[in-house]
């Protein structure tokens, strides 16, 4: 009789893009499926013990993804290589494993990224848009002015206390954070707000396009927003903008796990302007 040896452990990282609309964000729930639910229950089927996903970040019921990072560990015998089209076989429409790779021990979705990047778009054409409307804010009421948003981002480039755009309930143990990059562009019909930072505070992203309509309907002045949020000024925070125009647009390591598969553009270098053409797809400017 030959004894079956178990593989040994090993770690494997995920990027994954997915439309969050039907599902309650990425994190397991109670009350409602959720993205890792959806994808650790098949890798626990296939895997024949309990995976846990642990991903670079966390979104809200409704908020998309076009460059998540997720890891897990295994003893399966399945390449690391393979899972990409293995899990696509068996996850559901809305979900897509971009690519598989294997990592160290000691890499980390969460721990181990440098920044991650979102994007929020605002569709502003009176006319309803049934091919956008769940990628993007239908706002239409009064005009935004692209350039009053682009100052009042401004300033918020570098290391800051950014405790005004916190939900309520985050375990984070500070606000501290650093923005990398903060732009606003508009086209056409639409006008987009990017930001890339070290991490981001639990809503942050809603809360503050929120507040940054009422600077670019002129209902708030960019001194005012400035104030606001230097002065960690949470209870003048009313408005945050709905889930369904934000989406993850990528995670950065210093060293990518991903570099090779250039072809897919995983998690590419953004330093250069983005070129919109739909919420969640990005054309670089050459």
């Amino acid at each position: 009789m030959v004894a079956v040896v178990d593989s040994p452990m090993h770690r494997v990282a995920l990027a994954i893009q997915y439309l969050g609309t039907r599902f309650h964000g990425w994190q397991r729930q109670s009350n409602g499926i959720s993205v890792q639910q959806t994808i650790e229950d098949i890798l626990t089927g296939i895997c024949k013990h309990k995976v846990v996903l642990h991903a670079a970040g966390r979104t809200d019921t409704g908020v998309h993804a076009s460059g998540q990072v997720a890891h897990f560990d295994t003893n399966s015998p399945v390449p690391p290589e393979r899972w990409a089209k293995v899990l696509n076989a068996y996850l559901p429409a809305d979900i897509l494993i971009k690519a598989s790779v294997a990592v160290s021990s000691d890499w980390h979705a969460r721990f181990s990224a440098t920044w991650r990047r979102y994007r929020y778009t605002i569709f502003t054409n009176a006319t309803p848009n049934l091919f956008v409307r769940d990628y993007s804010w239908h706002y239409y009421l009064d005009p935004l002015d692209r350039d009053l948003i682009q100052a009042a981002i401004a300033p918020m480039l570098g290391k800051q206390h950014l405790a005004a755009f916190q939900r309520a309930g985050s375990k984070r143990p500070h606000a501290w954070l650093t923005v990398q990059e903060a732009i606003c562009w508009r086209e056409g019909d639409f006008v987009y707000l990017e930001m890339q930072a070290s991490g981001f505070l639990y809503g942050m992203m809603r809360l503050l396009v929120g507040m940054l309509v009422e600077v670019g309907r002129s209902r708030l002045s960019v001194g005012e927003f400035t104030r606001i949020w230097q002065q960690q000024r949470r209870c003048d925070v009313k408005y945050a903008a709905p889930p369904q125009g934000l989406c993850l647009l990528g995670v950065g390591y210093n060293n990518d796990p991903f570099a090779q598969i250039s072809a897919d553009n995983i998690t590419a270098d953004r330093r250069q302007r983005p070129v919109a053409r739909l919420p969640g797809e990005i054309v670089m400017q050459v």
